[in-house]
């Protein structure tokens, strides 16, 4: 939980003592590797946040195959935005990709805090916007070069996502199919062992 009070001391909006009481209501939850945190179709009412492990985040393309939208780290909070605000049917899932440990908030309960604690909304938009600027900056990368050149750039930027997440994963996210990934792989290993 020291993880997600470092996270809302952020940018200094928020006072000691409105952490304390914000963290006060969220709930633990430990998802094991493969867990969902979220089905396909499920109405998504609450918000979680990273204390340790990996999340995947999919969809599935017109053929119903697993398409790789994003990863979630350690410290950060992840949510379907749209189904959350919207109430609909989320059209993405939430997957654990390595024993996880995570606190959630149910949006009643957030709500309520905004209006108890009248800071906690401008941190959260705070964060928000941050979130979805560093998402842009993520994935740009993505349109960008070769099958290789993505995948030392992912490399580089995520070497614990790269030594932990399942290759056809990181292969779906860079958009390559897992047998050039595979040989990619091959290719650098070699590479670095002349």
């Amino acid at each position: 939980m020291e993880k997600l009070k470092s996270v809302l001391g952020f940018g200094g909006i928020l006072s000691a003592e409105d952490i304390g009481y914000i963290v006060s209501h969220y709930k633990s939850r430990t998802l094991k590797s493969g867990q969902h945190f979220q089905e396909f179709h499920k109405i998504c009412n609450e918000i979680a946040f990273i204390e340790n492990g990996i999340v995947r985040v999919y969809a599935a393309d017109e053929n119903g195959n697993e398409v790789t939208k994003y990863f979630v780290r350690e410290n950060q909070f992840f949510v379907d935005l749209e189904s959350y605000y919207t109430a609909k049917p989320s059209a993405d899932a939430f997957q654990a990709m390595v024993d996880c440990e995570t606190y959630t908030i149910s949006k009643s309960v957030l709500e309520k805090l905004c209006e108890e604690v009248p800071n906690l909304f401008i941190f959260i938009k705070s964060l928000t916007e941050t979130a979805l600027l560093n998402k842009i900056k993520d994935n740009d990368f993505l349109n960008f070069g070769d099958a290789k050149t993505k995948y030392l750039e992912f490399v580089r930027r995520y070497p614990a996502l790269a030594q932990q997440v399942p290759q056809q994963y990181i292969a779906s996210y860079l958009k390559i199919t897992p047998q050039s990934l595979s040989r990619l792989r091959k290719e650098l290993v070699k590479g670095n062992n002349r």
